[in-house]
């Protein structure tokens, strides 16, 4: 503990040096800016300012783009906050309770929190980056094809088992997820399936039209067709400030979303998204009033933004440990540190401890700049909502399509959002929940190639779920989630149809 410590006091030696602090701060506004870009997330942020590092100190260049990485999946909760448009994919949980918050007047309180959960959450996933990356990241090395997929389909179960509302609705939006995730080339056999001869669909459907057609265009079409359009807000001083009831409702919710989204965020694949999504479903589970989820309850927006940005934390574990991107994003920055002649690996701690301690100095220094940038910056946002909504709108909906655009340059992506916009619409009417669909179609490819490399192990024997420990242990767990989710309707017959949602009304 001794030797950790000052090897920490050198990295922070490292990252109080005047031009590290520079590009952490730059790295950090420009991180912001980019998530609240619908389309932009930080995939994009990172890829764009990758050639800008190639001249930089490696030290530097990493500050950079982690700076932009966990800025973005902060800034991604602005819009979606605001204006129900996910900046990025992670974002998709937070539109539901935080948007709620806004038409309710909070959404001061909704971003404060929002800025403070990321602040805790990425500080105590820096924290465990320094004391666990070693033994965290030898247990992910565990994780191949058959333990990917048990650990996707008790994803899907967690979903149906901690959802507040009707399960079938749930499931039934997640298929639809799972369906849309299957359009474009089967990456086994390169065959292009359910493309219809569009050549744009080849690479799939993205999950940014989607999300933003799902949320953000829907909001407009159910604000357009409303006889009233919404008051303008004029918040007060009082009304941008946490009251004391928001903090204490939020401790539990930050604590458990960090825990939550580090330990999900050290395993390849989305994690900063499917960590979201678990962290929004255990607190509707835990919570003594879930009827409260959905009507702008401030867990919903603690829980999932603290859960995003420690899974972004976590993500650094096995890159930096073994040298292992868990993603998209982590293999641009390992890109750029292997630029500069940098083999990441077990061994980088011993030969470039500077780099290391100083990267995880910096990313202390970088949590608490996005803290002090964006606090004082919740006003402003807030006076957005100024705007009357008939000059707001427009504005939004170009917001939408420039976003949607630029992710690939494909007025494909435009059409995809103009139409999930229209689904999501007519999803809302009749009363389902448009999240699970998200989920789906993020997990639908994953779950899809790890089985089929599963099998391919095998010889196409099923038993191989059954001689891997961990891919037992989770299916087994996926299983008692399923007993526990139709329990109600195994012994409560009499109620089974309004328990699946057969009966229930639609909305108005």
């Amino acid at each position: 503990m001794v030797e950790t410590f000052n090897s920490l006091m050198m990295g922070f030696s490292v990252a109080f040096q005047p031009q590290v602090l520079m590009y952490a701060f730059f790295g950090c506004i420009i991180g912001t800016l980019v998530g609240m870009m619908p389309g932009l997330g930080p995939l994009a942020g990172i890829s764009l300012l990758l050639p800008a590092t190639f001249g930089l100190n490696p030290i530097i260049a990493i500050v950079l783009l982690s700076g932009v990485y966990y800025g973005a999946m902060y800034g991604g909760s602005t819009t979606s906050i605001l204006m129900r448009i996910p900046g990025e994919a992670a974002s998709v949980m937070t539109c539901v309770d935080g948007y709620a918050m806004t038409q309710q007047g909070r959404a001061g309180p909704a971003l404060a929190i929002a800025a403070i959960g990321s602040f805790v959450a990425g500080t105590l996933g820096v924290i465990g980056l320094m004391l666990l990356a070693p033994t965290l990241a030898d247990f992910a090395l565990r994780f191949g094809p058959p333990e990917y997929t048990a650990l996707l389909l008790m994803g899907l179960f967690v979903l149906a088992y901690m959802s507040g509302g009707s399960m079938l609705k749930t499931l039934a939006m997640a298929v639809f997820g799972l369906l849309l995730g299957m359009i474009g080339i089967d990456v086994m056999s390169g065959y292009t399936r359910f493309s219809f001869g569009i050549t744009e669909l080849g690479d799939g459907v993205g999950i940014v039209p989607v999300a933003v057609g799902l949320f953000g265009i829907s909001e407009i079409l159910m604000t357009a067709g409303q006889a009233d359009p919404p008051k303008v807000q004029q918040p007060t001083l009082r009304q941008l400030v946490p009251t004391a009831s928001d903090l204490r409702q939020s401790v539990g919710p930050i604590a458990r979303g960090s825990l939550l989204g580090f330990m999900i965020g050290i395993i390849p694949g989305s994690a900063h998204i499917i960590s979201s999504f678990v962290s929004y479903g255990m607190e509707r589970r835990l919570s003594k009033t879930p009827e409260r989820f959905g009507q702008g309850a401030i867990e919903g927006v603690a829980g999932p933004e603290s859960a995003n940005n420690a899974a972004a934390t976590g993500a650094f574990v096995p890159m930096l440990a073994l040298g292992i991107p868990t993603g998209p994003v982590t293999a641009v920055m390992l890109a750029a540190i292997m630029v500069h002649g940098i083999l990441p690996g077990p061994m980088l701690i011993q030969q470039q401890p500077d780099l290391f301690w100083g990267f995880v100095a910096s990313m202390y220094v970088g949590n608490v700049v996005l803290l002090v940038l964006n606090l004082p910056m919740v006003g402003l946002f807030v006076n957005l909502l100024r705007i009357p909504y008939a000059y707001l709108y427009p504005c939004i909906l170009a917001f939408c399509i420039v976003g949607c655009y630029s992710v690939s340059n494909s007025t494909m992506d435009v059409w995809i959002m103009l139409v999930m916009g229209v689904v999501g619409y007519v999803l809302r009417k009749f009363g389902f929940d448009l999240a699970p669909v998200a989920l789906g179609l993020v997990l639908g490819p994953m779950l899809e190639l790890s089985l089929r490399q599963s099998l391919a192990m095998s010889g196409g024997d099923y038993a191989i779920f059954l001689q891997r420990p961990i891919a037992v242990t989770m299916l087994v767990l996926a299983v008692v989630l399923l007993f526990f989710a139709v329990k109600p309707l195994i012994f409560k017959g009499k109620d089974w149809r309004s328990k699946v949602g057969l009966d229930e009304p639609a909305d108005s």
